[in-house]
């Protein structure tokens, strides 16, 4: 039976390898929704290769636009805004979610999706590290497959294994394009150069937050809900050829690793596929070619803000949130070239410091703090 999928993120780099995956696996995946922010022309061109019924456009907010998309492309339904998509997600049939929906805009979509049962494969880190105590009580049941490179790492190691059997989860990072960049050059770095990841080809988002490895405390965050680990079990190492995409220690001392090249085709398919395997020609690993694996613990000069992260993870809260906001913000103010690269923390230590802890927040109070404060991390620049 094909299995209907709904994409969402489609113009993003996950959501350009899932088209890559879909379109080689044809025989067992349809794509039946897709929705992206605001790039209408590959959307559209991609729904008119893989002939998808259903798009949706959460970005485009002009009407006039809208009237002149719809009449670019009349053989298509096409529907705009989040609050559609929720709606189409609650009521549209598909047998499985793929959310790769950058940042915060992905939580509603990932409580739409699981509200009604579905399968979610997820690649949107803030659905669990902003809502991950509530995603654990309202959705026990639910299906989570994840889709980061680490956490399906660890999501394959752990098989069956009971809980009782697990001693760590070992999440590894390339440790970002800075790696080897003497510390006194920090001041100097450029947004261009830190848009180039050494090993991924991903996003900005997610490439900015591999360098300043805030990617690894926000996946940290994310294991413990996904796999409902204490943070003292769970650790971060660097391993720079991303061959190895995480490690699992049992109790016995035994260790497992998910290896491949480093290519998020494999983690995508393993997603949509699960709980079988299909055969696929698109990623081949040459281990002839990493001969050398090496590891490096997490420099705190070098990568302040994950371990930031992890105090904040420790807290929980609200807090989580806030420094996700802050992080956008400063994120986003270092790409206008308002701040430097050495900045960036700072400017997130300043915005926590401002806040006001809630220890259970809901849904609701979770998206207005992350709103409030990335615009009070915005007017810290002045």
């Amino acid at each position: 039976m094909v299995k209907r999928i709904a994409l969402l993120g489609a113009t993003g780099s996950i959501g350009s390898s899932t088209f890559e995956v879909v379109r080689e696996q044809s025989q067992h995946f349809r794509i039946t929704l897709a929705a992206a922010a605001s790039n209408h022309r590959k959307l559209c061109a991609l729904a008119h290769e893989f002939h998808i019924p259903v798009l949706v456009l959460t970005g485009i907010h002009d009407p006039l636009v809208q009237s002149q998309i719809r009449a670019e492309h009349p053989g298509l339904k096409i529907y705009f805004g989040t609050s559609e998509l929720l709606s189409l997600l609650n009521d549209q049939d598909y047998d499985l979610a793929l959310n790769a929906i950058g940042g915060s805009a992905g939580i509603e979509a990932s409580f739409r999706i699981l509200e009604r049962g579905i399968p979610l494969a997820l690649a949107n880190k803030e659905s669990l590290v902003l809502g991950g105590h509530l995603l654990a009580k309202q959705f026990k049941q639910a299906r989570i497959i994840p889709v980061d490179s680490e956490h399906s790492a660890i999501f394959q190691a752990i098989g069956k294994h009971p809980k009782s059997e697990l001693r760590r989860l070992i999440i590894t990072a390339s440790g970002g394009a800075f790696r080897n960049t003497p510390l006194e050059d920090f001041p100097g770095i450029t947004p261009e150069r830190a848009l180039k990841h050494p090993n991924w080809d991903m996003g900005a988002k997610v490439t900015l937050d591999s360098a300043t490895m805030f990617n690894k405390a926000l996946e940290v965050m994310e294991a413990h809900w996904l796999f409902d680990m204490p943070y003292s079990k769970i650790e971060a190492i660097i391993h720079p050829q991303s061959v190895i995409h995480s490690i699992v220690e049992f109790i016995d001392g035994s260790h497992l690793a998910q290896m491949s090249y480093p290519d998020m085709k494999i983690p995508i398919l393993y997603a949509l596929s699960y709980p079988k395997r299909y055969a696929s020609e698109l990623v081949k690993t040459d281990f002839l070619s990493h001969q050398n694996l090496s590891f490096e613990s997490i420099d705190p000069q070098r990568y302040p803000l994950f371990y930031l992260g992890l105090d904040v993870a420790r807290q929980g809260g609200i807090m989580p949130t806030v420094m996700n906001a802050a992080v956008e913000a400063a994120m986003q103010l270092f790409l206008q070239r308002k701040i430097s690269f050495t900045q960036i923390c700072h400017y997130v230590q300043r915005t926590l410091d401002g806040a006001t802890q809630i220890d259970d927040p809901a849904l609701d109070t979770i998206l207005a703090a992350n709103l409030e404060y990335y615009q009070k991390c915005l007017e810290l620049h002045g």
